[in-house]
C-alpha cells in the first residue's frame, strides 16, 4: 500500500516494528515476543500502566490491517498518534532528568510485578507537556530470577552521562548527544570528571568499574564471557542498584544554574505593561481565530506566549529556544501549571537534521510534524542579525513551517538590537521593515499588523 510508511527508528527491534498508515500508528508483534506480550496483556500489567498515563495506549487490530502478510507477525496494535516526537538531544536538563527518573521508577514498579525492561533507550520516552510517557510496550518482558540489568550501560550513556556533563562540568549535553545519537560514552566522559567525582561511590559503581570491566572483558575468551554472563544477581540487589541510581540522579542540578542571557526575559524585557498586554491580546486573537491543534513557538523563552496560546485554545505547543536558563523556566512553568507545552532546545541556524542509519533513523525537525501555526516573536532578528542569515531566507523558513502564524519584526532602533550591534559593524543594510514586508508578501498574505512597542516592534499575522 502506497501510504504505508515504516518508522525508520524501529528497525533494530526484532520483536516488532512501527508503521504509519493514513496518519495512524501501528506496531507489529512478532513470534519472538508474542508470548511476553500476551502474558503482560492478560495479567493486566499493560492496562494498569495505560490507565496511570505512564504507557501509551494501544488497541489490537486485525492482522490484515496493514495490507501485507509478513512471516512471524502474530499481533498488530494501534497507538494514538503523538502530536510531536522529540529526541533526548533536544531536551533541556530538567526534561532529561525527568525522563531518567521516570524510566527508573517504571522499572522499579515493573520489577515488583515480576516484569523487567529489556533495554534502557531514552528514545522510548516521549513528553506530553512536561510529563514523560513510555512508548515501547515491547521493551517489557517477564523477569527471570537472577538476571542482570541488560540496559545498565545504555541507561548510563543515554541518561546519566549527559546529566553529569551539565551537573558536574556545566556543559549542556545537546550538541554532543546529537552528534553521538546513542548517548555520551562512559569512556569519553570519565577523563573529564574531577578525581573527587570519580572516587564517589556512585561514580565508582556505575561508571568507573563498569568501564574497567568493559575494557578487560575485551581480552576474555568466549568461555569466560559466557561464564560471566551466567552469574546471578539477586532481585533485591537489582532493585537496590536502581534505587541507588535514582537517588543520585534526583540530587543532580545544572552547575551553571545562574541567570542566563534570556532566562529572566519575562521580567527584564523592554515592553511597557500596556505594550505587553497588547501583544498578548494579539496572540490570543490569532489563536482564537485559527484554532490550531499544534503550534510551534520559536524562541519561546520562558513560555509566556506559549501559555497565552494554550489559554486561547491551542491544543499543543512545542516551544523552542537556544537559552538553557529560559528552557528550564519554561519546563518548570509547564510542569507547575500542567500545560500542554513541551520546551525543546533549538539552534535555529542549525536545527536537528535527518541522521542515524541511512540518515533516516532520527528525523529532522520539520519532517516530524506539520504544525498548524507558528509563533516567531522577537525571534527573526537573532537569525538575521545574530547569525548573518538573509532576512528573506529567515522569513521563508518561518512561513514554510505552518500555514498561518505571527512573526514579530524588531526595528534596528530597538534597544535589544542596538545592544546586539554595539560590538560589531552594522553590515545589515537590507534589514528594514520594508524588506521584511516584501519578503513576507512573496510567500504569504498579511492578514493583520499591529505595532506593539514605542521602539516600533510590529506583529505580522500571515496566512500562507
Amino acid at each position: 500500500m502506497n501510504d504505508l510508511r515504516p518508522e525508520p527508528g524501529s528497525f533494530r527491534d526484532p520483536s516488532g516494528h512501527v508503521y504509519e498508515l493514513d496518519g495512524r500508528i501501528y506496531r507489529t508483534v512478532t513470534a519472538r515476543h508474542s508470548a511476553e506480550y500476551g502474558a503482560l496483556k492478560t495479567n493486566g500489567f499493560f492496562q494498569r500502566l495505560v490507565d496511570e498515563g505512564r504507557l501509551v495506549g494501544f488497541e489490537e487490530r486485525p492482522l490484515e490491517t496493514l495490507g501485507f502478510s509478513k512471516p512471524g507477525v502474530e499481533h498488530i496494535v494501534e497507538h494514538p498518534k503523538l502530536p510531536f516526537v522529540s529526541y533526548p538531544y533536544e531536551w533541556p536538563f530538567s526534561a532529561l532528568k525527568a525522563a531518567a527518573l521516570f524510566h527508573l521508577d517504571l522499572h522499579l514498579d515493573a520489577l515488583e510485578q515480576g516484569v523487567t525492561l529489556s533495554d534502557a533507550s531514552a528514545y522510548n520516552v516521549q513528553f506530553r507537556g512536561a510529563v514523560p510517557i513510555f512508548i515501547d510496550l515491547l521493551s517489557f518482558r517477564r523477569y527471570r530470577e537472577g538476571e542482570h540489568w541488560a540496559g545498565h550501560r545504555q541507561f548510563c550513556e543515554q541518561f546519566l552521562n549527559p546529566l553529569l556533563l551539565r551537573s558536574y562540568l556545566g556543559i549542556a549535553h545537546n550538541a554532543w548527544y546529537r552528534g553521538a545519537l546513542e548517548g555520551i560514552p562512559t569512556a569519553d566522559i570519565l577523563p573529564l570528571l574531577p578525581l573527587r567525582r570519580k572516587l564517589s561511590w556512585n561514580a565508582l559503581s556505575h561508571l568507573v568499574l563498569q568501564e574497567r570491566l568493559q575494557r578487560t572483558s575485551r581480552r576474555w575468551t568466549a568461555d569466560r564471557l559466557k561464564a560471566a554472563a551466567q552469574r546471578r544477581l539477586p532481585k533485591a540487589s537489582f532493585i537496590g542498584m536502581l534505587r541507588q541510581l535514582r537517588h543520585w540522579i534526583d540530587r543532580l542540578s545544572p552547575l551553571d544554574s545562574r541567570g542566563t542571557v534570556w532566562g529572566d526575559y519575562s521580567e527584564t524585557h523592554t515592553y511597557q505593561p500596556a505594550e505587553y498586554a497588547a501583544k498578548r491580546e494579539f496572540i490570543a486573537r490569532f489563536i482564537e481565530k485559527t484554532k490550531p491543534g499544534l503550534v510551534f513557538d520559536l524562541g519561546c523563552n520562558t513560555g509566556d506566549f506559549s501559555a497565552v496560546a494554550l489559554e486561547a485554545g491551542a491544543g499543543t505547543v512545542i516551544g523552542f529556544d537556544f537559552d538553557q536558563g529560559a528552557l528550564e523556566r519554561s519546563f518548570r512553568r509547564s510542569l507547575d501549571h500542567k500545560l500542554n507545552l513541551t520546551p525543546l532546545f533549538l539552534d535555529a541556524a542549525n536545527p536537528s537534521p535527518d541522521q542515524g542509519w541511512r540518515q533516516r533513523e532520527r528525523r529532522g525537525l520539520q519532517r516530524r510534524a506539520a504544525p498548524d501555526a507558528v509563533l516567531a516573536l522577537a525571534f527573526e532578528h537573532h537569525l538575521a542579525l545574530g547569525r548573518n542569515i538573509p532576512l528573506g531566507d529567515v522569513v521563508a523558513w518561518i512561513v514554510g513551517m505552518a500555514p498561518s502564524g505571527v512573526i514579530e519584526f524588531v526595528e534596528k532602533t530597538d534597544p535589544t538590537v542596538q545592544r546586539m550591534l554595539s560590538l560589531r559593524e552594522d553590515i545589515f543594510d537590507d534589514y528594514t521593515e520594508a524588506t521584511f514586508t516584501e519578503a513576507l508578501e512573496r510567500c504569504a498574505r498579511i492578514v493583520e499588523t499591529q505595532t506593539v512597542s514605542a521602539a516600533g516592534r510590529k506583529l505580522f499575522w500571515y496566512e500562507r
